[in-house]
């Protein structure tokens, strides 16, 4: 069985809890499935700076924005269910 490997990418900044805990939370499900992770500053870029300042972290599976933190903050529980959503898929 050949699965896909997630392309995914946390935007948030350097000394966000949050942020680091959602990185955790994908690297823990790195044994579940197959996965790439990539973290961006978002205080690199002064555009992603400005679009996502207020939402951090934000997570990207496969170049779609799927999480933005408005009114909580993703759970494993959550990120869990859309990567087995995207396995079912492919």
């Amino acid at each position: 069985m050949n699965e896909k490997t997630f392309e995914i990418v946390v935007y948030g900044r350097n000394k966000c809890h949050l942020c680091d805990e959602v990185g955790l939370y994908i690297r823990s499900l790195a044994e579940e499935f197959p996965l790439r992770m990539r973290i961006v500053d978002i205080e690199s870029d002064p555009v992603l700076h400005e679009e996502m300042m207020f939402i951090i972290p934000v997570v990207e599976i496969d170049g779609e924005i799927v999480f933005r933190s408005i009114t909580h903050v993703v759970t494993l529980e959550e990120l869990r269910n859309e990567l087995h959503r995207r396995a079912a898929r492919s």
